[in-house]
């Protein structure tokens, strides 16, 4: 089977398909109807990260349709105005696209300030388009939260999508 290429195939297309699962699992864990703090925070961004992540790691997997695909789909099950969160992941990935190198580049505490950039992004332009659609300004204060929230979130998030990286999609680098 190795020799006919199957295997080497198969593993191309799971390396193919992982950033977008990886995203379709955070748009579902960050809408379930289950708060662990009692719905005392708002839930993290979590369908942010694989986008930022993959951005970076991996843009070739990760292009600019799919994160407006992934932001449509946050969209729709978070129950908001349509548009919202793709347009808003959307700004977030021309951020990350301008200033690769630059994010790229950054490991440890830098790397999670690289991810709280990319969610101020996302959130401000989430928060103009609201306050546009309803014409008033929504508090700040829960963004704000979420924004806390999902940087401190990121973390665990960026080593379970490093690990995915390393095991699924980075051996087939030289395949894709």
């Amino acid at each position: 089977m190795e020799r006919s290429g199957f295997t080497s195939t198969a593993g191309a297309i799971v390396a193919v398909i992982t950033p977008f699962l990886c995203s379709l699992i955070a748009v579902a864990l960050a809408n379930m109807p289950v708060s662990i703090l009692g719905g005392l925070v708002p839930p993290p961004l979590f369908a942010l990260m694989p986008v930022y992540f993959w951005c970076l790691v991996r843009p070739d997997l990760m292009p600019p349709a799919l994160a407006f695909a992934i932001g449509i789909l946050e969209d729709l099950f978070s129950g908001g105005p349509p548009g919202v969160w793709a347009a808003a992941f959307v700004a977030a990935y021309a951020v990350v696209d301008r200033q690769r190198d630059t994010f790229a580049g950054l490991s440890g505490i830098g790397a999670i300030l690289g991810f709280a950039a990319a969610m101020l992004v996302a959130s401000i332009t989430a928060y103009i388009i609201v306050s546009i659609y309803y014409g008033l300004l929504p508090p700040i204060a829960p963004l704000v939260v979420e924004i806390a929230v999902s940087v401190l979130f990121y973390v665990p998030a960026a080593i379970a999508l490093g690990f995915l990286h390393r095991r699924l999609v980075g051996p087939q680098r030289s395949e894709i």
